[in-house]
């Protein structure tokens, strides 16, 4: 059985608030999966029943096409929003003292907590105790306590926060080291374009319900509209009275442009053409905080 993590028609209320209506999604090996919405949409509810801290009202969660067991979650990497290492503990001496916990043998917990802090970039701090690190390093050790135990799944809620862009690159490089190695990843984040620039899949979550979810790829052509940019040498304005053409920016000689269905985008060019030169003129794909804006509204 492929190594597919499955979240399938789970519902949870808290009293009598609904905090999650059937959501359904999969995080499969080896891809990178961002879990975005908006606070209180769901995310961090959905991966707590994920790692069995919360049970669902209904519906279940299941690995490699079973539910899941204890013995299983054992063998995941969770990080949670909240932070949760010990502050007054030196960062080598509990990522060490977490491996036990997974099952690691002394030796291999202090081999597998030596390669980790330097890949993470806390070589030169792992001695020190957690809370005299920067908030960013606190941040890249609890990401590191995820991780210790070279899990079978990656579940990280919010694992960017806090970090500066050198930071994010650092572990955006770790994670897809795990994900060539077949590890599935789910991680939610509020940084968009962090998520579209990582993410091979993405679930998109409103109100607690999965509003889109899916490939990136296919999730901007399926969600893009006939929307194009034209660059020329002279003022663009013209495009106002082409037939079928709806402005949606002008600056000058830039044009963004929405086409009606059925209207010919290359008789724009035509008529782009026929005016002087086009230095550019192509579709625009949506970009993930446009989709994000279409579905969630």
């Amino acid at each position: 059985m492929t190594n597919v993590l499955r979240v399938e028609g789970v519902s949870r209320a808290f009293g009598d608030r609904q905090a999650l209506r059937d959501v359904s999604f999969e995080v499969t090996a080896g891809r990178m999966t961002g879990f975005v919405g908006g606070n209180g949409a769901g995310k961090t509810t959905t991966m707590r029943i994920i790692l069995g801290v919360l049970a669902p009202d209904s519906g279940e969660v299941t690995w490699k096409g079973t539910p899941l067991t204890r013995q299983d979650r054992r063998r995941f990497g969770y990080m949670p929003e909240e932070r949760g290492l010990y502050p007054k503990m030196a960062v080598r001496d509990q990522l060490v003292y977490l491996g036990r916990l997974h099952g690691l043998s002394a030796r291999q917990a202090r081999q597998n907590t030596a390669e980790l802090v330097d890949r993470v970039g806390l070589g030169e701090r792992a001695g020190d105790q957690l809370e005299t690190l920067s908030l960013g390093n606190q941040q890249r050790a609890q990401i590191a306590a995820a991780l210790v135990h070279e899990p079978d799944v990656l579940v990280l809620d919010e694992p960017f926060s806090g970090l500066d862009p050198v930071a994010v690159d650092t572990v955006v490089a770790v994670l897809r080291e795990y994900a060539a190695r077949g590890v599935p990843v789910l991680f939610s984040s509020h940084q968009l374009d962090v998520v579209e620039r990582l993410c091979d899949d993405l679930v998109i979550i409103a109100a607690g319900a999965v509003r889109a979810a899916g490939a990136r790829q296919w999730l901007r052509s399926t969600y893009a509209q006939r929307r194009f940019e034209l660059v020329v040498d002279g003022d663009a304005g013209w495009l106002r009275d082409q037939p079928g053409v709806t402005l949606v920016d002008l600056d000058g000689a830039r044009a963004l442009f929405d086409l009606a269905a059925g209207a010919d985008d290359q008789g724009v060019l035509r008529a782009a053409l026929d005016r002087g030169p086009v230095r550019s003129f192509g579709p625009v794909t949506p970009s993930l905080a446009e989709i994000f804006r279409e579905v969630t509204q």
